[in-house]
Protein backbone atom coordinates (compact mmCIF):
# COMPACT_ATOMS: atom_id res chain seq x y z
CA UNK A 1 0.00 0.00 0.00
CA UNK A 2 0.91 3.48 -0.85
CA UNK A 3 2.05 5.29 2.60
CA UNK A 4 1.91 8.66 0.46
CA UNK A 5 -1.52 10.78 0.67
CA UNK A 6 -3.71 11.00 -2.19
CA UNK A 7 -3.98 14.54 -3.53
CA UNK A 8 -6.27 16.75 -5.80
CA UNK A 9 -4.68 18.72 -8.47
CA UNK A 10 -7.00 21.48 -9.11
CA UNK A 11 -5.39 23.75 -11.85
CA UNK A 12 -6.89 24.66 -15.69
CA UNK A 13 -3.69 25.39 -17.53
CA UNK A 14 -2.51 22.18 -18.65
CA UNK A 15 1.20 22.92 -18.94
CA UNK A 16 1.67 24.14 -15.36
CA UNK A 17 -0.84 20.81 -14.00
CA UNK A 18 1.26 18.61 -16.28
CA UNK A 19 4.64 19.67 -14.46
CA UNK A 20 2.83 19.32 -10.79
CA UNK A 21 1.50 16.09 -12.03
CA UNK A 22 4.36 14.40 -13.36
CA UNK A 23 6.34 15.60 -10.21
CA UNK A 24 3.99 13.70 -7.88
CA UNK A 25 4.23 10.53 -10.20
CA UNK A 26 7.99 10.49 -10.13
CA UNK A 27 7.58 10.61 -6.37
CA UNK A 28 4.92 8.10 -5.82
CA UNK A 29 2.23 10.17 -4.86
CA UNK A 30 -1.31 9.28 -6.00
CA UNK A 31 -3.29 11.86 -7.43
CA UNK A 32 -6.50 13.20 -9.31
CA UNK A 33 -7.03 16.33 -11.12
CA UNK A 34 -9.53 18.93 -12.21
CA UNK A 35 -9.69 21.86 -14.63
CA UNK A 36 -12.47 23.86 -12.53
CA UNK A 37 -14.01 24.80 -9.54
CA UNK A 38 -17.18 22.58 -9.93
CA UNK A 39 -15.05 19.39 -11.36
CA UNK A 40 -13.02 20.08 -7.91
CA UNK A 41 -15.76 19.92 -5.72
CA UNK A 42 -16.84 16.63 -7.15
CA UNK A 43 -13.66 14.99 -6.70
CA UNK A 44 -13.49 16.21 -2.76
CA UNK A 45 -16.81 14.81 -2.57
CA UNK A 46 -16.34 11.50 -4.30
CA UNK A 47 -12.88 10.97 -3.81
CA UNK A 48 -12.14 12.26 -0.20
CA UNK A 49 -8.70 13.42 -1.15
CA UNK A 50 -5.80 14.10 1.78
CA UNK A 51 -3.88 17.29 0.46
CA UNK A 52 -5.74 19.15 -1.98
CA UNK A 53 -3.40 21.86 -4.43
CA UNK A 54 -5.57 24.32 -6.41
CA UNK A 55 -5.30 26.86 -8.23
CA UNK A 56 -7.29 30.54 -7.74
CA UNK A 57 -7.66 31.14 -11.36
CA UNK A 58 -10.38 28.94 -12.24
CA UNK A 59 -12.42 29.22 -15.60
CA UNK A 60 -15.90 29.41 -13.39
CA UNK A 61 -14.97 29.88 -10.28
CA UNK A 62 -12.48 31.88 -7.99
CA UNK A 63 -10.54 29.42 -5.88
CA UNK A 64 -11.16 31.85 -2.77
CA UNK A 65 -14.43 30.66 -3.31
CA UNK A 66 -13.46 27.07 -3.27
CA UNK A 67 -11.37 26.89 0.12
CA UNK A 68 -14.58 28.57 1.73
CA UNK A 69 -17.06 26.15 0.74
CA UNK A 70 -14.46 22.85 1.39
CA UNK A 71 -13.88 24.86 4.85
CA UNK A 72 -17.74 24.20 5.61
CA UNK A 73 -17.50 20.83 6.25
CA UNK A 74 -13.47 19.69 5.97
CA UNK A 75 -10.14 20.72 7.53
CA UNK A 76 -8.29 18.58 4.62
CA UNK A 77 -4.74 20.86 4.19
CA UNK A 78 -5.09 23.14 1.15
CA UNK A 79 -1.68 24.85 -0.54
CA UNK A 80 -2.59 27.37 -3.17
CA UNK A 81 -0.50 27.41 -6.19
CA UNK A 82 -1.27 30.70 -8.24
CA UNK A 83 0.12 33.04 -10.37
CA UNK A 84 -1.08 35.95 -8.53
CA UNK A 85 1.50 37.69 -6.25
CA UNK A 86 -0.62 40.37 -4.71
CA UNK A 87 -0.07 40.04 -0.60
CA UNK A 88 -3.54 40.90 -0.49
CA UNK A 89 -4.85 37.95 -2.41
CA UNK A 90 -2.30 35.69 -0.29
CA UNK A 91 -4.03 37.13 2.91
CA UNK A 92 -7.67 36.18 1.25
CA UNK A 93 -7.04 32.42 0.83
CA UNK A 94 -5.73 32.35 3.76
CA UNK A 95 -8.21 33.87 5.48
CA UNK A 96 -10.52 32.17 3.80
CA UNK A 97 -8.89 28.70 5.33
CA UNK A 98 -5.63 27.82 2.66
CA UNK A 99 -3.05 26.37 5.15
CA UNK A 100 0.07 27.58 2.08
CA UNK A 101 0.36 29.68 -0.43
CA UNK A 102 2.90 28.75 -3.46
CA UNK A 103 3.88 31.64 -6.17
CA UNK A 104 4.31 29.78 -9.68
CA UNK A 105 6.88 29.98 -11.21
CA UNK A 106 8.06 27.24 -8.62
CA UNK A 107 10.70 25.15 -8.59
CA UNK A 108 10.15 21.12 -8.16
CA UNK A 109 11.76 21.01 -4.94
CA UNK A 110 9.90 23.80 -3.01
CA UNK A 111 6.80 22.04 -4.08
CA UNK A 112 7.81 19.05 -2.51
CA UNK A 113 9.08 20.50 0.31
CA UNK A 114 5.92 22.08 0.69
CA UNK A 115 4.51 18.78 0.36
CA UNK A 116 6.00 17.57 3.52
CA UNK A 117 5.63 20.12 5.60
CA UNK A 118 1.62 19.43 5.15
CA UNK A 119 2.25 15.94 5.18
CA UNK A 120 3.83 16.03 8.93
CA UNK A 121 0.19 19.02 9.88
CA UNK A 122 -1.73 16.49 8.41
CA UNK A 123 -0.05 13.81 10.56
CA UNK A 124 -0.38 16.06 13.44
CA UNK A 125 -3.87 16.92 12.84
CA UNK A 126 -4.94 13.33 13.11
CA UNK A 127 -2.81 12.64 15.87
CA UNK A 128 -3.92 15.87 18.07
CA UNK A 129 -7.76 15.04 19.24
CA UNK A 130 -6.12 12.10 21.30
CA UNK A 131 -3.66 14.14 23.10
CA UNK A 132 -3.99 16.49 25.85
CA UNK A 133 0.03 17.79 25.05
CA UNK A 134 1.87 19.43 22.35
CA UNK A 135 5.41 18.77 21.46
CA UNK A 136 7.85 20.23 19.09
CA UNK A 137 11.76 19.65 20.07
CA UNK A 138 12.31 21.13 22.93
CA UNK A 139 9.12 22.54 23.61
CA UNK A 140 6.24 21.41 24.87
CA UNK A 141 2.81 22.67 25.67
CA UNK A 142 0.26 20.43 28.44
CA UNK A 143 -2.88 21.86 27.43
CA UNK A 144 -4.75 19.87 30.66
CA UNK A 145 -2.31 21.99 33.16
CA UNK A 146 -1.90 25.59 31.28
CA UNK A 147 1.67 25.69 31.23
CA UNK A 148 4.27 25.52 28.47
CA UNK A 149 7.59 23.87 28.87
CA UNK A 150 11.29 24.10 27.37
CA UNK A 151 13.64 21.95 28.10
CA UNK A 152 12.24 20.60 31.22
CA UNK A 153 11.70 24.30 32.91
CA UNK A 154 8.20 25.73 33.07
CA UNK A 155 7.88 28.85 30.29
CA UNK A 156 6.52 32.23 32.11
CA UNK A 157 4.20 33.12 29.91
CA UNK A 158 1.27 35.68 30.53
CA UNK A 159 -2.52 34.62 29.57
CA UNK A 160 -2.38 36.39 26.16
CA UNK A 161 0.97 34.95 25.23
CA UNK A 162 0.00 31.12 25.93
CA UNK A 163 -3.48 31.92 24.07
CA UNK A 164 -0.97 32.77 21.07
CA UNK A 165 1.56 30.66 21.93
CA UNK A 166 -1.09 27.66 21.50
CA UNK A 167 -3.12 29.01 18.25
CA UNK A 168 0.37 28.77 16.42
CA UNK A 169 1.28 25.24 17.46
CA UNK A 170 -2.68 24.15 17.01
CA UNK A 171 -1.92 25.05 13.67
CA UNK A 172 1.82 24.11 13.12
CA UNK A 173 3.17 24.09 10.27
CA UNK A 174 0.31 26.90 8.68
CA UNK A 175 1.11 30.11 7.87
CA UNK A 176 -2.05 32.22 10.51
CA UNK A 177 -2.20 35.79 9.04
CA UNK A 178 -2.18 38.31 11.33
CA UNK A 179 -6.41 39.23 11.22
CA UNK A 180 -7.06 35.85 11.93
CA UNK A 181 -4.27 35.53 14.81
CA UNK A 182 -5.93 38.87 16.28
CA UNK A 183 -9.30 37.88 15.74
CA UNK A 184 -8.50 34.12 17.46
CA UNK A 185 -6.64 35.44 20.53
CA UNK A 186 -8.25 38.85 21.39
CA UNK A 187 -11.46 38.29 19.28
CA UNK A 188 -11.63 41.05 17.49
CA UNK A 189 -9.79 42.60 14.08
CA UNK A 190 -8.45 45.76 13.07
CA UNK A 191 -5.29 46.96 11.42
CA UNK A 192 -4.71 49.14 14.87
CA UNK A 193 -3.99 45.85 16.90
CA UNK A 194 -1.33 44.53 14.51
CA UNK A 195 1.65 46.66 16.22
CA UNK A 196 -0.15 45.23 19.39
CA UNK A 197 0.54 41.34 17.96
CA UNK A 198 3.87 41.90 17.16
CA UNK A 199 4.54 43.62 20.03
CA UNK A 200 3.13 39.86 21.54
CA UNK A 201 5.29 38.11 19.62
CA UNK A 202 8.21 39.90 19.92
CA UNK A 203 7.78 39.21 23.69
CA UNK A 204 6.98 35.13 23.07
CA UNK A 205 10.02 35.41 20.54
CA UNK A 206 12.86 35.81 23.83
CA UNK A 207 11.18 33.84 26.17
CA UNK A 208 10.72 30.37 23.58
CA UNK A 209 13.38 30.64 20.98
CA UNK A 210 16.77 29.54 22.10
CA UNK A 211 18.60 32.61 19.36
CA UNK A 212 17.27 35.52 18.48
CA UNK A 213 19.69 35.22 15.29
CA UNK A 214 18.69 31.50 14.02
CA UNK A 215 14.40 31.56 14.74
CA UNK A 216 13.80 27.86 15.78
CA UNK A 217 10.24 27.90 16.33
CA UNK A 218 8.42 31.17 14.49
CA UNK A 219 8.65 32.18 11.27
CA UNK A 220 7.65 35.65 10.29
CA UNK A 221 6.07 35.72 6.67
CA UNK A 222 5.99 39.77 6.24
CA UNK A 223 3.03 41.38 5.35
CA UNK A 224 1.06 38.38 6.08
CA UNK A 225 1.79 36.68 9.37
CA UNK A 226 3.58 33.73 11.06
CA UNK A 227 3.88 30.25 11.08
CA UNK A 228 5.16 27.89 13.86
CA UNK A 229 7.75 25.34 12.31
CA UNK A 230 8.04 22.09 13.25
CA UNK A 231 11.84 21.12 14.34
CA UNK A 232 13.15 18.36 13.92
Amino acid sequence: MNPNPLILVVEDDPPVRNLITTTLELHNYPFRTAGSGRAALDEVLSHNPSIILLDLGLPDADGVDIIRKIRTWSHMPILVISARTQDEKKIEALDAGADDYLTNPFSVNELLARLRVTQRRLALLQAMPESSEFTNGDLRIDYAAGCAYLAGAEVHLTPLEYKLLCLLARNIGKVLTHHYIIREVWGYGGESNLATLRVFMATLRKKIEPSADSPRYFQTHIGVGYRMLRTE
